[in-house]
C-alpha cells in the first residue's frame, strides 16, 4: 500500500494567527510529508507492505513505526484542526469528558498541564479506553494510544518543536492556549462516536 499525503481541508494561511501559514506550510508541506516517503520506502519488501495505517501502527517498532506513528498523529492532528471550529464538545463527548475529569474547563486545565510538562518531543492523548471512558495520556516522539494499546485517539497536541517555533518561539504555553482556538469539536465527535 502506498501512503499519500491528506488533502490539507483549509488554507495553509486559515490558521492564522494560532498557527501562522509558514508554520503550516513546512509542519504539513515537509515533515509530514516526508514522514510519508520515508514510510513508503522503508515498508517495501516488508510484512507491512500491504497493510493498512493503523496495523502498521500497532504492530511495528524501530524506524518503520517512527514514520507510521508520526504519519497517523499528524492526519489526526490537521484533521482535527479548522478557521471555524466548533469551539466546545457537546452530546455524548461532553458527557464523556464530564464524566473523566468533572468538567470541560478542568479537562482543559488538564490536558494544557500535560502538554505543556512533556519534556522534549512527543505528543499530549485524549484518547477513549474500552470502556468508554476518556484519559490523557504524554506520548515522546512518535507515540501514540494505538501503539500503546491504550485506546483510540481523539486529540492529539504535538508538542515538537517544528509545531510552534516559528511562530512562538519557546513559548510552549502560548501554542497551547491558541491551539484551543482551532481546535473543532465536530471533528472530534466524529472520530468519538466511530
Amino acid at each position: 500500500m502506498k501512503f499519500e499525503l491528506p488533502r490539507l481541508l483549509y488554507a495553509v494561511e486559515a490558521l492564522a494567527p494560532a498557527i501562522g501559514k509558514e508554520t503550516v506550510e513546512f509542519h504539513y508541506g515537509k515533515h509530514f510529508l516526508t514522514y510519508i516517503n520515508n514510510l513508503n520506502g522503508l515498508i517495501q519488501g516488508t510484512k507491512f507492505e500491504h497493510s493498512d495505517l493503523e496495523t502498521i501502527v500497532r504492530e511495528s517498532d524501530g524506524a518503520i513505526f517512527n514514520n507510521a506513528g508520526q504519519v497517523w498523529n499528524h492526519d489526526i492532528y490537521f484533521r482535527t484542526l479548522s478557521p471555524f471550529p466548533k469551539p466546545e464538545p457537546s452530546g455524548k463527548l461532553l458527557e464523556a469528558i464530564k464524566k473523566s475529569f468533572g468538567s470541560f474547563s478542568d479537562f482543559k486545565e488538564e490536558f494544557s498541564r500535560s502538554a505543556l510538562s512533556l519534556f522534549g518531543s512527543g505528543w499530549t492523548w485524549l484518547y477513549k479506553k474500552d470502556d468508554g471512558t476518556l484519559a490523557i495520556s504524554q506520548e515522546q516522539n512518535a507515540g501514540n494510544p494505538i501503539h500503546s494499546r491504550m485506546g483510540t485517539p481523539l486529540i492529539g497536541c504535538d508538542v515538537w518543536e517544528h509545531s510552534y517555533y516559528l511562530d512562538y518561539r519557546n513559548k510552549r504555553v502560548d501554542y497551547i492556549a491558541n491551539y484551543w482556538k482551532i481546535l473543532d469539536w465536530k471533528a472530534i465527535e466524529d472520530i468519538f462516536v466511530k
